[in-house]
């Protein structure tokens, strides 16, 4: 007979219950807030993501382009943090100046919206634009006439006929496109790109003007088509902005574009499959610094003519 103690061995205890302690939500958040201020550094002092929404770059930028600002080149501003939370100032950190030819992101006077245009005068030039074709410092940028540009139609370039007359055709192949009148346009330190002019307009007209200190002039390179610095800027009333009003201060640029991420061309849905059809082909990861040529000689110059 076994007349021993008997041992009971206990259970192992059971793992605590996680979830029947509850989630951290102070945890949750500040680690969320911290993703948030990381982003918006990144934004701020780095780089952000940029939407074109309108036809005044073309042809070198289409409305759907999405694209990548620097914000560090020209030093920073009141303009360079997100959301243009900080009240408009004159300082700078780190300031340098745009060089001829940048694509950079301005703000106009009155209205804190993001346009993009292109550097086509410095500080201290004399410039005037006469019949389309820029005065820089009294000699006539040149202009090289360049064969039509043919940009497909789709659902964010329309071609709409009051805008661009005459100039939707089908091609052969039974594409729809854009043939637009084109020209190559030279700056005096070999910056090149294309541009569109097909009409005479009263911004083909601007009366000489010397740029101030710390500030640049701006142009779109669909030239009939850009608010720019040829352009009156609407009051702070107005419900949307319109022209720049003239040279643009430095601290009122918030950064230089560098690159086309992707392009849509307006037919995206939430339909997943349009998010693969609607992409444009052939405009991801293309730069958008300009080509550098050898500087026009006067006798070059010469020979290029202004367009009527």
């Amino acid at each position: 007979m076994n007349t021993g103690t008997d041992t009971v061995t206990p259970p192992p205890p059971k793992p605590a219950d996680k979830a029947a302690e509850g989630v951290n939500w102070l945890a949750e958040l500040r680690g969320l807030a911290f993703m948030l201020l990381a982003v918006l550094g990144f934004h701020t002092f780095i780089a952000k993501p940029f939407y074109i929404p309108s036809s005044s770059m073309m042809p070198n930028l289409l409305e759907g382009d999405r694209l990548v600002v620097s914000k560090y080149p020209y030093g920073w501003s009141w303009v360079s943090a997100s959301f243009h939370i900080l009240p408009r100032s004159d300082w700078r950190i780190f300031p340098h100046t745009p060089q001829y030819g940048d694509i950079v992101v301005p703000v106009p006077p009155y209205h804190d919206v993001d346009y993009i245009k292109r550097v086509v005068g410095l500080p201290g030039d004399r410039i005037a634009v006469v019949n389309g074709q820029i005065i820089l410092n009294g000699k006539p940028v040149p202009q090289k006439v360049e064969p039509p540009i043919r940009i497909p139609i789709d659902a964010n370039m329309t071609c709409d006929p009051y805008e661009y007359p005459g100039m939707a055709v089908t091609l052969s192949t039974g594409q729809r496109v854009c043939e637009m009148p084109t020209y190559r346009e030279t700056l005096p330190n070999g910056a090149t790109y294309l541009i569109i002019d097909h009409k005479d307009q009263p911004l083909d007209h601007y009366p000489e003007i010397t740029i101030p200190k710390g500030s640049v002039f701006l142009m779109g390179d669909n030239r009939d088509h850009s608010a720019d610095s040829r352009a009156p800027a609407a009051p702070a009333s107005a419900p949307e902005p319109t022209g720049l009003g003239g040279p643009v201060p430095l601290q009122n640029i918030g950064g230089r574009a560098e690159f086309i991420t992707f392009s849509l061309d307006g037919t995206t849905s939430w339909n997943p499959i349009t998010w693969w059809t609607s992409l444009r082909k052939g405009r991801s990861w293309t730069t958008l610094r300009p080509a550098i040529v050898k500087p026009v000689t006067h006798k070059a110059e010469a020979a290029d003519t202004p367009h009527e």
